[in-house]
């Protein structure tokens, strides 16, 4: 006996919404969104309400592409929030045109090249006697270390930042979300 056309469809489009389903629950929510380990970097970004800061950096630093090309990266994704309690205008004021190199250099302290889930990043600390030290892309150093059982990161002027979500996988690599803006030299 042969299926029924409309069948067909119907289980192709129950397959397709069952692999999103998985997808979305392989990964925490950010920002109220589904973050889906079969998109990349940016496509997950913008999807996140606490992430429109970033995302709006990231595009005026011209960094769009490269966060959504293969990595893979990990990036330290500072919330909304976070870019709060920077200074008042500072954020206004980085987004401006002439200010892009150090929009860029701040954004790409908070990338390292590689995918270093918490498990990784756990390893590497242990390995170092309770300190790891992460070379950026930006080429800065960052100091991962576990206070209790959270992840923290130490940037070069001695400013920690929290891992709040780790492990949000992505096609392209791995985000973990931060509770400050980290800050190189």
């Amino acid at each position: 006996m042969k299926t029924p056309k409309f069948l067909s469809a119907a289980v192709a489009i129950a397959a397709l919404f069952l692999t999103a389903n998985v997808f979305a629950q392989e990964n925490p929510m950010v920002g109220g969104a589904a973050m889906y380990a079969n998109k990349n970097i940016v496509e997950n970004a913008v999807n996140s309400k606490d992430h429109t800061t970033l995302v709006a950096a990231v595009k005026a630093a011209d960094l769009a592409g490269t966060l959504q090309s293969k990595g893979p990266f990990t990036v330290f994704a500072p919330t909304n929030a976070a870019f709060d309690k920077l200074p008042k205008g500072t954020v206004e004021t980085l987004l401006k045109p002439e200010n892009k190199k150090m929009l860029q250099g701040i954004l790409t302290y908070h990338v390292v090249a590689g995918k270093m889930d918490s498990k990784a990043i756990a390893a590497a600390i242990k390995a170092g006697g309770g300190k790891a030290v992460l070379t950026t892309v930006e080429g800065g150093k960052l100091t991962a270390s576990m206070e209790g059982s959270k992840l923290v990161l130490t940037d070069e002027k001695g400013n920690t930042s929290t891992v709040t979500t780790a492990n949000v996988y992505q096609s392209n690599g791995v985000i973990h979300v931060v509770d400050n803006v980290l800050m190189h030299k």
